[in-house]
């Protein structure tokens, strides 16, 4: 099975500390669109441990960010968080990965993109599900394992307000609303003087 390298986003309430951090690092200019081929493998970590306790078999919106690994066939930009599901089948954690945010970044310009993905997790023996430990098969935060694409990944890049308001800045270069100088006034003493 090939082997693709992949960082992801999620919709948690740690994804949105995770998203906030990706948006304040710095940016670049890159394609328009982020894509990757269907059964391309991508190395990723869980964000936070992942546990099943109390016959809970399935959890939703966790958090998973690029890692990695042999396996990987692929890279994703280094600021990604992806969003999954994770469902236990005895000593197996089947996870699944629908959203993905990544922001690419270069020098003072960045690039974003969100949205879908298609993608399942595989083990280093190549089955499908990770094996997991103990009663409540747990999966420790920083676990790496491979996440291999189901369908194209092929996200095309979104307006980014903070990028426009940098290049607007840049543009003025010391002018205009962004960067305003200020005008040059006559000075009051003058003014008083010549009416005297």
């Amino acid at each position: 099975m090939p082997s693709t390298n992949m960082p992801f986003f999620s919709a948690r309430a740690g994804a949105s500390v995770l998203l906030a951090a990706l948006l304040a690092a710095p940016a670049g200019a890159f394609a328009a669109t982020l894509s990757l081929p269907a059964d391309a493998t991508v190395g990723v970590e869980v964000v936070d441990t992942i546990s099943f306790a109390g016959g809970e078999s399935r959890q939703e919106g966790i958090l998973l960010r690029p890692a990695d690994i042999s396996q990987a066939s692929a890279t994703l930009p280094e600021y990604c968080v992806i969003v999954g599901d994770a469902q236990r089948d005895d000593d197996r954690m089947r996870i699944t990965a629908h959203d993905v945010t990544c922001i690419e970044t270069d020098s003072a310009a960045s690039s974003i993109f969100s949205g879908e993905i298609e993608a399942s997790a595989y083990d280093s023996d190549g089955q499908y599900g990770i094996h997991c430990e103990g009663n409540d098969c747990r999966l420790p935060a920083g676990h790496a394992f491979a996440l291999t694409l189901g369908a194209p990944l092929d996200i095309t890049e979104q307006a980014n307000p903070s990028e426009e308001i940098n290049k607007q800045r840049r543009e003025a270069s010391g002018e205009g609303v962004a960067n305003p100088i200020p005008s040059e006034r006559p000075d009051p003493e003058d003014s008083q003087s010549a009416e005297d």
